[in-house]
């Protein structure tokens, strides 16, 4: 396998300082994946050969790869769902590890309504900091400068859910911020300017008004814009479009928006607030512009590089409209990560968002890869880390530090090359999140484009998707999909019906071609779009949110089944059309 080249140091005497070790830390790691890979394997299984999950498997003290992949099942979360609520609920015994598990962290959960509890440790934290901490070394290597100044990112934290056995249960952006090592990270990670009191606060309408404020304090020094997701900085945009006025009178008048009430918070922005008149009429000349907020992100922060969030998946029908507020500025989407482990690394970070692939730190878990199979019930044949070939798509099973052993993550990802010995893998679309009749199976990505295809009939009407998701619903005989849309713009109410048929009909030709066969054949039911108010889908956030989620970590859910969901979308629709002709299908 040809290995990539090499990653250099900046040639800048300062950045190559700052820089070098956590260079050097990846390239020593991807050289030697396959030592690291087995060392971390065997340190998890001496470690907890006393616990009572793997006992149950009589390793007899083995901590070699074979006979862990003779003796250890691939598991789901519902096998070691009775372990997890044992420690959960206060059994300290050596359950699934001998170390102490200090949190809980939750899957994002949007799909099915209700999170998983993960458990995590000390060393688990540590890998997850490592990793995010390496980010800036790698921006400062690609982009010239950036170095120089700070970064407005918009991180925020929710409160603690305790279990009943008095463990803290949080998301993993909370956690990571929550870290020891997050709140003393050295230079040049700490070049942020949210203060820590703005990222600690609970309440999203301070937390975000603090952040913004504090950037336009620091507009002339802003090199890098972000969020954790791309949907997470349109928020943001919008924030700033209904709430400028009080920003702008707030920096003319160096006083404080009395509804900033969280002690810490309050006492840390009186110390930053200070009247500038100037500033204050930039702010109002750039936002009061009516509808035009084509590049407002350059405009008001005039030396921005990069926008810095996540924009492969489902992020990526967002780049058009990140590209209209800053722009066309380059996106970097820089890590790859979940509950249950942080993956890898862009080490490419300029590169087109449609491009972008994740080498993968062979020091984050022990990584199995299970080939995706035309025959279901063929028996699963998983390879290693360094064995994965190029082409080919996988889902990833991991072994992590905190008693997850042989488990499926659920995510299908594609091996595109190789930094020395560690892949490059592209993300490709969650191996669960499905619409499903009959034995159709339409994808996340298979969705996103029937959707992409449809709203392109809605240009020439002034409007645009503003968001969407999915319901397959089997209360009807056939069953039949239900896709909700939150229009950018209303339609008019004598072309509405008829237009958003025609998008019933775009959708369904674009599908795959085992749901058009299933559809002429009568299995499945006429597609059908359901029209949301504005504000559907931030109604949604909202939900999650007050049940225990992140709103740095929430994403659309693309299909949805959790009843509560769905009632609060058919509660606001406002018209509905189904598509009203066959779609073609070719018989073999």
């Amino acid at each position: 396998m040809a290995a990539n080249s090499n990653l250099s140091s900046p040639t800048d005497p300062l950045g190559r300082e700052k820089d070098t070790k956590g260079i050097q830390l990846i390239e020593d790691m991807t050289r030697n994946a396959d030592t690291v890979q087995k060392n971390f394997l065997s340190e998890i299984l001496t470690r907890n050969s006393d616990t009572e999950y793997l006992k149950k498997f009589n390793l007899n003290g083995a901590t070699d790869q074979e006979t862990f992949k003779s003796k250890i099942p691939i598991i789901t979360y519902d096998d070691i769902e009775p372990f997890v609520r044992r420690i959960a609920d206060g059994d300290r015994s050596p359950i699934l590890s001998s170390l102490p598990i200090s949190e809980f962290i939750f899957s994002s959960g949007t799909s099915s309504g209700e999170p998983k509890l993960i458990p995590s440790g000390r060393e688990e934290s540590n890998r997850r900091h490592l990793l995010f901490s390496l980010m800036t070394s790698i921006i400062n290597l690609h982009v010239n400068g950036v170095d120089k100044g700070k970064g407005l990112h918009f991180w925020f934290t929710k409160a603690d859910i305790k279990t009943k056995g008095g463990i803290p249960a949080r998301s993993a952006t909370t956690s990571l911020f929550k870290g020891d090592l997050f709140k003393t990270r050295p230079y040049p990670h700490n070049m942020c300017t949210s203060p820590n009191e703005a990222v600690y606060c609970l309440d999203t309408y301070q937390s975000t008004y603090a952040q913004l404020l504090c950037g336009l304090y620091e507009r002339e020094h802003i090199m890098r814009v972000g969020a954790i997701f791309a949907s997470g900085l349109l928020s943001v945009i919008k924030f700033l479009k209904l709430n400028w006025e009080q920003l702008a009178h707030d920096i003319r008048t160096g006083s404080l928006n009395p509804k900033i009430t969280d002690p810490p918070l309050r006492v840390c922005m009186t110390g930053i607030v200070r009247p500038d008149p100037e500033l204050a009429d930039l702010v109002a000349r750039e936002c009061a512009s009516g509808d035009n907020w084509e590049g407002i992100i350059t405009r008001i922060w005039p030396n921005t590089k990069i926008l810095e969030m996540i924009v492969t998946g489902t992020m990526a029908q967002y780049i058009p409209t990140l590209d209209h507020y800053s722009g066309g500025l380059p996106k970097v989407s820089m890590l790859y990560g979940a509950s249950e482990c942080f993956f890898g690394l862009n080490l490419d970070p300029m590169c087109d968002p449609s491009e972008v692939s994740y080498t993968i730190m062979p020091n984050m878990a022990y990584f199995e890869f299970s080939p995706l199979k035309s025959e279901p019930d063929s028996p699963d044949q998983l390879v290693d880390l360094v064995d994965v070939e190029i082409g080919k798509e996988y889902e990833v099973v991991i072994t992590n530090s905190s008693g997850l052993y042989r488990y499926r993550m659920g995510d299908v990802l594609k091996v595109t090359g190789f930094h020395h010995k560690s892949p490059k893998l592209q993300f490709v679309r969650r191996k669960n999140v499905l619409l499903n009749i009959d034995w159709e199976k339409t994808n996340e990505v298979d969705l996103q484009e029937a959707v992409g295809r449809a709203a392109e009939l809605l240009r020439e009407f002034g409007t645009s998707v503003v968001d969407y998701t999915s319901y397959a619903d089997t209360s009807t005989i056939p069953g039949h999909y239900v896709i909700y849309w939150e229009l950018q713009a209303p339609l008019k109410e004598d072309s509405c019906e008829k237009v958003i048929e025609q998008c019933c009909i775009a959708m369904e030709e674009s599908l795959n071609p085992i749901y058009r066969l299933l559809r002429v054949d009568g299995s499945i039911g006429p597609l059908e779009i359901r029209v949301v108010k504005s504000g559907t889908f931030e109604e949604l956030m909202n939900y999650a949110i007050s049940k225990g989620g992140s709103i740095g970590q929430y994403k659309v859910p693309r299909c949805v089944s959790f009843k509560p969901i769905v009632d609060i979308l058919d509660s606001r629709v406002l018209a509905t059309s189904f598509s009203t002709s066959l779609p073609k299908s070719t018989r073999e």
